[in-house]
């Protein structure tokens, strides 16, 4: 786990000095050694921060070259590395360390961009052919880790944060569109496989892409990689649950090799439980697994009964932090700058706190059960888009399905009115209202939300970003292809590396995500049930008041309360006016929740935007 940069000129010979600073502005990314290399013809240079994870030794230094034609710049791991190698070594490969990224340079030679099918990792890296005179830049098929771009007076320039390319004499410039987008939908960088940020003419390079870039400039970006369901014969639940807990298990055996120790995020919810109680299965007896966690006492969400549950039932070693408002407030700014987006959600900042708990406790790795909710279907409001097509396609499915939610909750998951029979039987018509009303209201209605006319003016004819689903499958491709799980990898890798911590999420691991994609709806959305198969596959590995919560609580913290610190309010009051004098906001301000005001006020004074 690293932080990478490079400068690949058409024109002038990039400057190595300024290198250096792009290095000095992602330090946190990797502490234990900086790396820089420039190839011959000086018109490129690597550069490289180190977090040393997979062989300690220098041996495992980048930029690093291979047969003297290839040099890597590279952020991430490798998991299958070892597998990998040994077919290599078959093939006549020679080997000088220890690491995962003399695999990945070997694997590039040997099969070039179809080395990216055989890869079970998060990465983004550069890797330079001195002979084919090529740059060959690619991220991972989810994007666990980030790569950013932008072309500039005849370079190309890439790091691992935007701030680092901004050293590059670039100016930060605002993306109003983004904003727009932001204040009207909260959605954030990404959305819909978008590749802007918000820096204008900074981008970044989708997940699951490669491209390579010559003297003649940059190829538009290609996808490597898609979900690939297949079609299963007929099986049993348990036949389904077991096949799910096998590949987990392979996950996270994988996710456990390190040369230094992991340890896991655990928040009380199924995910994290079942990760935390498999590695306890998994790992060597000799070894105690530490697990950081975030408790609320006296809030209503608190979890911590949950976890006591595992603590009594395991031998784990236990780490809690107790965030208070005082202590959010007082790095909302440098969450800001982390981030280099608005950050609009209290447990961002929680997160961002259990990371520097792993970090005072020299935790370098930790799992964590990020994706399974948008793969997995964990989210409540799957339900309506499940049951909208049962009663488009299985009444008597539907009906039976409506009452089990009904008896397990005491609830009904949706109102059976003529909002969801039209949205269920007339999809199209019904998805094209508010596009319509949108065009048709004026700039200052209530409906934009208070944002400033201007800036509604701009971009009122952009599409609404925040699609509509016809089927259970088609929401949770979207979530976790497009908008959703992006911006919770994009604040676990933040927050993790603002501390020189690495995160590894055993969920994402590929053959998992195309088996779960390839089951029927019924193993997913089951008796009022969501995540049925996770359930049926840990029930005998966790505690089962954790096994069959019924509630979701989705690492929440009590943001609410939060506001009401004077330290909150003297600070969205300068939020507000600052919103203002940039014509973000109109002058009775924006009628949305107050840590959107808070986030990007905080981003854009980090960044003096």
């Amino acid at each position: 786990m690293c932080g990478i940069a490079g400068i690949f000129s058409h024109t002038n010979p990039p400057d190595p000095d300024v290198m250096g600073l792009m290095l000095d502005s992602i330090k946190h990314r990797g502490p234990d050694h900086q790396g820089i290399w420039k190839n011959e013809a000086g018109n490129l240079v690597l550069g490289h921060r180190r977090l040393s994870i997979i062989d300690i030794t220098p041996a495992g230094h980048q930029p690093l070259q291979y047969k003297n034609r290839y040099s890597i710049t590279f952020n991430g791991e490798i998991y299958n590395y070892p597998e990998l190698k040994s077919d290599l070594k078959k093939k006549g490969y020679d080997f000088n360390s220890n690491t995962d990224t003399e695999v990945l340079l070997a694997l590039y030679d040997d099969r070039k961009e179809k080395a990216l099918d055989l890869l079970d990792g998060m990465f983004a890296f550069a890797i330079w052919d001195e002979k084919e005179k090529k740059l060959f830049c690619a991220r991972d098929r989810f994007g666990e880790k980030p790569f950013y771009f932008t072309q500039h007076k005849g370079q190309l320039i890439f790091a691992s944060e935007i701030k680092a390319i901004l050293k590059c004499g670039i100016k930060p410039i605002l993306n109003r569109k983004l904003t727009y987008l932001y204040f009207l939908y909260n959605v954030l960088e990404g959305y819909n496989n978008s590749n802007e940020t918000f820096f204008q003419d900074i981008f970044s390079l989708q997940p699951g892409h490669y491209f390579y870039a010559d003297a003649k400039g940059l190829t538009p970006p290609l996808p490597y990689w898609d979900i690939q369901p297949t079609i299963f014969s007929h099986r049993t639940d348990e036949q389904f649950a077991e096949e799910l807990l096998h590949l987990l298990s392979i996950s996270i055996k994988r996710r456990l090799r390190s040369d230094v120790d992991v340890g896991s995020s655990f928040s009380g919810g199924i995910d994290s439980t079942s990760i935390v109680m498999l590695v306890e299965q998994l790992k060597n007896n000799s070894i105690r697994q530490k697990t950081f966690s975030a408790r609320f006492p006296g809030f209503a969400k608190d979890e911590s009964r949950f976890m006591d549950k595992v603590i009594q039932q395991s031998k784990i070693e236990p780490i809690s932090i107790f965030p208070d408002g005082n202590a959010i407030i007082e790095q909302i700014e440098t969450l800001g700058y982390h981030h280099e987006q608005p950050v609009s959600t209290g447990s961002v900042a929680v997160q961002y706190e259990v990371m520097r708990a792993a970090k005072k406790h020299n935790v370098k790795v930790l799992l964590d059960g990020q994706g399974a909710d948008e793969t997995l279907g964990g989210y409540k409001q799957y339900w309506k888009v499940y049951l909208s097509q049962l009663y488009r396609v299985n009444r008597k499915q539907y009906h039976e399905e409506v009452e089990k939610y009904r008896q397990l909750h005491n609830t009904l998951p949706h109102l059976n009115n003529f909002d969801f029979k039209w949205n269920s039987l007339h999809k199209s018509s019904y998805g094209k209202i508010s596009p319509l009303k949108k065009r048709m209201v004026s700039s200052q209605s209530t409906f934009f939300l208070g944002i400033h006319p201007a800036l509604v003016c701009d971009f009122r004819t952009l599409e609404n970003p925040l699609q509509k689903f016809s089927n259970l499958k088609e929401q949770l491709y979207y979530a976790t292809r497009s908008t959703g799980l992006g911006t919770l990898l994009h604040h676990a890798d933040r927050n993790a590396m603002a501390h020189s911590v690495e995160v590894r999420l055993p969920f994402l691991y590929h053959e998992l995500v195309n088996f779960i994609f390839s089951l029927p709806d019924s193993q997913l959305m089951q008796n009022g049930w969501t995540k049925f198969i996770l359930r049926n596959a840990v029930k005998n590995t966790i505690p089962s008041e954790i096994c069959w919560r019924k509630d979701k609580i989705g690492y929440e913290p009590p943001q609410s309360d939060w506001m009401n610190n004077p330290k909150f309010q003297e600070y969205l009051t300068a939020a507000i006016q600052f919103l203002k004098e940039k014509e973000i906001i109109g002058n009775s301000g924006a009628s949305v929740d107050g840590w959107n005001y808070i986030g990007i006020y905080a981003f854009c004074k980090a960044f003096n935007l």
